[in-house]
């Protein structure tokens, strides 16, 4: 495969680019994003909703959103943390990488950080920012794999990541206890 960068589209946050016979997106304004899995001090599993405009439909996800859109010096803690009480009104004491890796590597170079939260307090009402209309979902944790199902039954865009953030809810990623 050729190593030379083809750019073929750029837009505000997106450039399409080709190496070689592969296209795939790149991200302009960020260069990760974090997904958070934080539980509030009731056992309760913190979801969002919202539209999707590229799924046509209602969205479930964990709170999730770019690290560096808004500050180049941003770290993938202090994004978690920003989101988590933008989209959900819970601020988290205390925030750990659990792991990095591509969000759908033969489409996209994106890396996306698997973020726990813990040490939750509610600030606010959450909903996100005013670009935004999330409606916050909370969960109790023994619930959530059937309540997710029910939702996705219910013709909800499902991320398969949920599952994963279901998996590091009480386990690192090595199967260790958390």
């Amino acid at each position: 495969m050729a190593d030379e960068k083809e750019l073929m589209c750029e837009g505000e946050y997106l450039r399409l680019v080709r190496r070689g016979h592969w296209e795939y997106a790149e991200r302009t304004n960020a260069g990760s994003a974090v997904i958070v899995v934080a539980v509030t001090p009731e056992q309760k599993l913190l979801f969002v909703e919202q539209y999707r405009i590229p799924m046509g439909a209602n969205t479930i996800e964990m709170p999730a959103g770019l690290v560096g859109d808004l500050d180049a010096a941003d770290t993938m803690e202090e994004a978690a943390r920003r989101e988590l009480l933008e989209e959900t009104g819970w601020l988290a004491s205390e925030v750990k990488v659990l792991m990095v890796g591509p969000s759908s590597s033969g489409m996209s170079n994106e890396q996306v950080a698997f973020v726990r939260a813990r040490g939750l307090t509610r600030v606010h009402a959450g909903g996100g920012d005013e670009t935004e209309d999330i409606t916050v979902h909370e969960v109790p944790v023994a619930d959530a794999p059937r309540w997710l199902a029910a939702k996705m039954a219910a013709g909800y865009a499902m991320d398969p990541k949920l599952w994963a953030g279901l998996w590091l809810l009480d386990r690192n990623p090595d199967g260790t206890p958390a």
